[in-house]
């Protein structure tokens, strides 16, 4: 693909101008020692390119520095949210299995506290359940069987459908909905469904520790006095073993752009193999799926605009920039991922950095705001 603006701009069809300043914002940052490195991935009607920089981890406790490469797995925390537990929430919406309308607790019955009888599977997709954003699993020494516990009984924040509270636990429960349904693993399910179909090969939920050096580092642990390297950052994903509805997923740039690009074909996928009888493409879901989870969800809540998993245009945590069209929709992930869709430009970001590397106070909120508006400003070429 080569590593240069150039090469990106002319593979793209992009402004050399755009590309070469969204690169050349990547590399600030990494001078800044805001993320030791980073690797983008764009995709513009059709057409990829991605591009490395920096070190994936510049201090291994033995060894030499590794480089950031454009087949880097990176921990993309709450994009797990989006890339494993929402297509596989809109195929069961599709096979009928459930509706957006119903009861969590008609399926989980250990969901339970005073309030939660009625919340729907629709407000833990839209995070208007009311559930609190978070609770501490990993501290107390509990067995999987009382975290899970904790989970589901966990008592509410705010009434539901009254406000937008950004929950793990409702991604969370959600991922028990989908193992309880499919009678199988959560990766078994994305695996099989969703991945596989999209020939998103490099993605996992569970980690080789012989592949220790194909991942990007994140944060720095003293109980292990050593960064975080193949091993999942975010604490509640750790404690239940990585394979959960919020958290845990480690992907490439380049997967990520196969699941963007399914986005842009409103569900569809290229089938891996052609046959006689096919017309050239598969379904990951159905078009009307795709609108539904890009259509605002939030319109009764002010300040938010959440579609099913995706944070849209306006909303309080939309990173897509200045330019990109009032149509895009995307999401972030805590470690210093975010991926960004924009139907009316036909461009998708996936930018991927190991920001927490030197601990949780760097931000790269500004530096996707910088790639996005370089980029979307480079597509009218």
């Amino acid at each position: 693909m080569g590593n240069r603006p150039e090469d990106g701009a002319d593979q793209l069809r992009m402004g050399i101008r755009g590309v070469r300043a969204a690169c050349a914002a990547i590399e600030r940052e990494i001078a800044a020692d805001t993320t030791p490195g980073a690797v983008l991935g764009v995709l513009h009607k059709g057409r990829e390119w991605v591009y490395a920089a920096g070190y994936a981890h510049p201090k291994p406790s033995q060894g030499e520095p590794v480089l950031a490469r454009e087949d880097t797995l990176y921990d993309v925390a709450s994009l797990t949210k989006v890339a494993v537990t929402l297509p596989l929430m809109l195929q069961l919406l599709d096979e009928a299995r459930l509706t957006l309308s119903t009861k969590v607790s008609d399926i989980l019955p250990s969901f339970q506290g005073q309030g939660k009888m009625e919340i729907t599977v629709g407000q833990l997709l839209t995070h208007t359940s009311g559930l609190q954003a978070d609770l501490n699993l990993h501290s107390w020494g509990w067995s999987r069987e009382q975290m899970w516990e904790a989970v589901l009984t966990a008592p509410l924040a705010a009434k539901p459908n009254t406000e937008v509270i950004y929950s793990d636990l409702g991604y969370l429960t959600l991922g028990c909905i989908i193992e309880k349904m499919l009678d199988m693993s959560l990766e078994e399910a994305v695996k099989q469904r969703v991945w596989d179909p999209l020939g998103m090969f490099h993605s996992t939920l569970t980690p080789s520790p012989e592949q220790t050096g194909r991942y990007a580092a994140t944060e720095y642990e003293d109980e292990i006095q050593g960064h975080l390297w193949g091993v999942v950052h975010d604490e509640k994903a750790r404690a239940l073993g990585g394979v959960c509805g919020h958290a845990g997923l480690f992907t490439t740039a380049g997967d990520l752009l196969k699941y963007a690009r399914m986005w842009l074909s409103e569900g569809a996928a290229p089938l891996m193999q052609k046959t006689e009888t096919a017309e050239g493409e598969s379904r990951v879901f159905s078009r009307a799926a795709a609108a539904a989870a890009i259509r605002t969800h939030t319109g009764h809540v002010q300040g938010t605009n959440r579609g099913l998993g995706w944070v849209l245009k306006g909303d309080q945590m939309d990173a897509s920039g200045d330019w990109m069209s009032p149509r895009c929709y995307g999401h972030t992930g805590f470690t210093g991922t975010s991926m960004w869709i924009d139907p009316e430009h036909e461009l998708a970001v996936v930018l991927l950095t190991n920001r927490v590397y030197g601990g949780r106070s760097s931000s790269v909120a500004q530096l996707r705001a910088q790639v996005h508006n370089a980029l979307t400003g480079a597509v009218s070429r």
